[in-house]
């Protein structure tokens, strides 16, 4: 199987086939969640800490689960009352982890680039679960996957992604992911929150839903981060949703069959029109917390291989 990294830190360095490698390995575990006993061995014998420096329900559960199915010892380690807020700096925070020996960190921070500064100090694999307004890699994976089987395949197709770009890490991590594989990307928010340069990334840019979401095939709502917000970057959440929330109207422009997604969690009436959150011949959004969990044990599963080759005698894991 094509995956010979050692952390997970971000989409950027995969390549086409290395995301395929995980999709098709999620695709085996989805089975394995929906059987009626749900336990696998790639993880035995090693130990999971999960540091979340940020709250989060949705992802750290998925991540909880994701290593207790495959038989991890699986710790939490509550970062809001820890050492951390007594003046502790995160490289002493990795020397201390380092110290106990753990195979698999999973770590989400408020700030971009804390998870690859940790990486570089510690010998366990990492895994981003989102920095800052960098990337969330399993998020756009688990989006991956969720398109590939709804639509079929994972290529050639137009997404239009709306809302908050400029905050969001997921906006990121599903462009640079879209892009590798071939699909056509739209944009589509209001001016103030579109990062500068963003067509360097290669996609569409639009100031209007019509538009944006003409002929899409996939049409992915993005929270409004108002806690990475300093400023005034909407006049209200009232005309927010009545230009760029997502209802009945607005989805009519995209094709007949298009699906519609949003990473959570949601703000209806702001985003995204409760009945069309809830539409179960559109949304996919259910659905894209299911794949979370096949994804989240891929790649992990993948990250143990490459652990266990690397600490094999004569290895030549790079």
């Amino acid at each position: 199987m094509t995956f010979r990294h050692r952390h997970l830190l971000g989409i950027e360095p995969l390549a086409p086939a290395e995301i395929t490698a995980i999709l098709d390995l999620a695709d085996s575990y989805v089975d394995l969640n929906r059987s009626s006993v749900k336990r696998g061995t790639a993880l035995e014998g090693l130990t999971q800490i999960n540091m979340f420096f940020e709250a989060s329900t949705r992802t750290q559960a998925s991540f909880e689960i994701a290593g207790k199915r495959l038989g991890a010892d699986v710790m939490n380690m509550a970062m809001q009352a820890s050492s951390i807020k007594k003046g502790e700096t995160l490289i002493d925070t990795a020397l201390t982890l380092n110290a106990m020996h753990p195979d698999l960190l999973v770590v989400r921070h408020p700030h971009s680039g804390a998870v690859n500064l940790l990486a570089e100090k510690v010998n366990a694999a990492v895994l981003n679960a989102g920095d800052g307004k960098h990337e969330h890699p399993t998020q756009a994976l688990l989006d991956a996957l969720t398109i590939r089987r709804k639509k079929g395949r994972l290529h050639r197709l137009t997404v239009a992604i709306c809302g908050d770009i400029a905050h969001s890490r997921v906006a990121r991590s599903n462009i640079l992911l879209l892009g590798k594989m071939e699909n056509r990307v739209r944009l589509v928010g209001p001016p103030t929150l579109m990062p500068a340069r963003i067509h360097e990334f290669g996609v569409e840019v639009f100031d209007n839903m019509h538009a944006g979401l003409e002929g899409a095939d996939v049409v992915m709502m993005l929270r409004l981060q108002k806690e990475r917000m300093d400023g005034g970057f909407i006049p209200s959440e009232r005309e927010y949703y009545h230009r760029f929330g997502l209802d009945a109207e607005k989805l009519s422009y995209a094709r007949a069959d298009a699906i519609v997604m949003h990473p959570g969690p949601m703000n209806r009436g702001v985003e995204i029109d409760g009945t069309i959150a809830d539409d179960i011949n559109r949304s996919v959004i259910q659905e894209q917390v299911e794949m979370g969990v096949a994804v989240r044990m891929a790649a992990m599963d993948l990250l143990a291989r490459n652990l266990r080759a690397a600490r094999a005698p004569e290895s030549v894991l790079v």
